[in-house]
């Protein structure tokens, strides 16, 4: 995965909390790849990305079981 886009601190606008959201049109405008990008991103900075452990942990262990 490349490195996290930057954010663009020049971008700034005020809104009424009264206003109807405009985020579900700006996601219908995009493709489900950009979409799955998106998710994707948030992912990583709300767990953390580490490329070192980008397995999934094993949570289960084999176990023999006794005949009898």
């Amino acid at each position: 995965m490349a490195s996290l886009p930057q954010m663009d601190k020049t971008a700034f606008s005020v809104a009424s909390l009264r206003d109807p959201p405009d985020e579900k049109a700006y996601w219908i405008s995009k493709t489900p790849r950009e979409r799955l990008q998106a998710v994707e991103l948030m992912r990583q900075v709300v767990y953390g990305y580490k490329p070192a452990s980008d397995r999934l942990p094993r949570f289960f262990e084999v176990a023999q079981l006794e005949a009898g």
